[in-house]
């Protein structure tokens, strides 16, 4: 288990701290939503979540594999739904591996990223389409 406690700043703001780390993370309204968007939104956190567990489940299948990663990088778009109630409607990643296409892992790594624990926490009504692209 992991505590993470979150306080709420005022001017719809919130500061989260990570309890093992201490680490701290600050949240704002998006500017779609009465905010003024000088931070990660908690939508935004959902979007980073999905992204960053991706890259680390894959990193982590290939550190098993010697296999390194390092430059990876992973861009994800979000789409808020148009009506009520706002939702993530779409998730779209594109993870720019620096390995060539044809490396003989790629379908491990692949599976690897799209296991991760959050892509399988969302809600199966939440596109999550993932584009990779091997650039090596």
């Amino acid at each position: 288990m992991v505590n993470i406690s979150i306080r709420y700043t005022g001017d719809l703001n919130c500061a989260a701290v990570h309890g093992p780390s201490q680490g701290e993370l600050a949240t704002d309204a998006p500017v779609d939503n009465n905010g003024k968007g000088e931070s990660f939104s908690p939508t935004d956190l959902v979007a980073t979540a999905l992204g960053t567990c991706m890259a680390t489940v894959m990193a982590i299948a290939a550190q098993r594999h010697g296999v390194e990663l390092k430059g990876t990088t992973v861009n994800i778009t979000k789409e808020m739904s148009k009506d009520t109630p706002r939702r993530i409607v779409r998730l779209a990643s594109e993870m720019r591996i620096p390995l060539p296409a044809d490396h003989p892992q790629r379908q491990l790594l692949e599976a690897a990223a799209l296991g991760c624990p959050v892509h399988h926490s969302l809600h199966p009504d939440v596109e999550k389409p993932v584009n990779f692209v091997w650039e090596g």
